[in-house]
């Protein structure tokens, strides 16, 4: 420090924290040697309160206000030093200022799942997250607890704390509450003015810490549980599940139907979705008792070209497909029927296509 900062610090002693943070919770005024002269002012704000502390032992304490430091407004200082008839050097003391207003948007969360047994699912895992805003009560028990000899403290070096007992009063407020967990958010306020009382209690006497505000903003269960709940949900709202099908079925059809590229492959696909459909509707309430049964299911052949399966198609598409040479007497075909992939030749439904009409040629003369 250079000459003349030591002597503007001896002359000049005002005594003040102009607070431009909205985090902060404690500040030692910084002096030349923490020496403060008789007569020396003293400002304190609105939202703060000033602490004496001579040799680590807390002594006088100022709440907002202008004061002109002498003996008569420094007793305990005064007691400590031995004043029986006033100072005229100055002395040594920090002074430390310590914020008494609302700090507020601090956010808690749970870093890990809470287990719970819950009495719809069983063993759940919840996670939970929140805001709170915190403010000194007590600014003797929070230097004495917390701050100790740093300079400059903020909130943020007690958030970890701060998180630590909301999640611990929160599972114990989870775990004897009973509630179910599709039930929690029907009781998010109640259970946030709960824990704040349960945080405040823990916080209070032993810190010198207010909770005014602690809200659960949502208690989620893991991702996997909400996807089943939602599928759960959603076969709820289709309520008849056979209409349903049949809507599916007939819009597959349509879509079917529109497609000219689907080939053999799609007539098979909309033979058989309508016979589904008509297996459902004679299953249907209203069409029991019925003695129409419905036709057989036709036969499902796959042609082998290139290496590659080609198929279903029925009787008259695979008679087609003989008829206009994509499939010869060699080319490999299966069904259920058959079992194994066989020449088409070999298949005696299908061998009398592949005979010849055409006569022998005359004997050569």
């Amino acid at each position: 420090m250079g000459l003349f900062d030591k002597l503007r610090n001896e002359l000049i002693d005002i005594i003040e924290w102009v607070d431009d943070s909205r985090h902060t919770l404690a500040w030692r005024f910084p002096r030349y040697q923490n020496e403060i002269k008789n007569g020396a002012q003293l400002i304190v704000r609105p939202g703060q309160v000033a602490v004496f502390v001579h040799r680590g032992e807390l002594a006088d304490m100022f709440e907002p206000g202008n004061y002109s430091l002498t003996t008569d407004n420094l007793p305990i200082l005064s007691t400590i030093m031995g004043w029986k008839y006033g100072f005229d050097s100055p002395f040594r003391s920090e002074v430390y200022f310590v914020s008494t207003r609302q700090i507020t948007e601090l956010k808690w969360g749970t870093p890990n799942p809470i287990m719970l047994r819950d009495p719809d699912f069983g063993p759940v895992r919840l996670r939970a997250f929140g805001t709170y805003s915190m403010r000194a009560t007590d600014p003797q028990a929070l230097l004495r607890e917390l701050i100790g000899t740093d300079s400059h403290f903020e909130a943020d070096e007690i958030s970890e704390l701060m998180r630590s007992i909301i999640i611990t009063a929160l599972a114990d407020l989870l775990g004897e509450s009973k509630v179910a967990a599709l039930d929690l958010a029907a009781n998010y306020r109640e259970f946030s003015e709960q824990l704040r009382q349960t945080v405040i209690e823990r916080v209070d006497d032993e810190y010198g810490l207010d909770v005014p505000q602690l809200n659960i903003v949502n208690i989620s269960l893991p991702e996997e549980v909400e996807k089943a709940l939602d599928t759960r949900s959603s076969m709820g709202v289709i309520g008849d599940m056979n209409r349903f099908q049949q809507y599916q079925m007939g819009q597959a059809m349509e879509a079917a139907a529109n497609n000219p590229s689907g080939g053999g492959a799609a007539e098979g696909m909309g033979l058989g979705m309508g016979f589904a459909m008509a297996n459902q509707m004679v299953n249907a309430p209203g069409m029991r008792g019925q003695t129409a049964a419905p036709p057989p299911p036709p036969a499902a052949w796959h042609i082998a070209v290139g290496g590659q399966s080609q198929g279903p198609m029925n009787d008259a598409q695979l008679v087609q497909a003989i008829q206009g040479g994509q499939v010869t007497a060699a080319t490999n075909v299966w069904s259920p029927a058959l079992g194994n992939w066989t020449p088409a030749g070999q298949v005696p439904q299908l061998s009398g296509y592949f005979a010849s009409t055409t006569p022998p040629p005359p004997p050569a003369n």
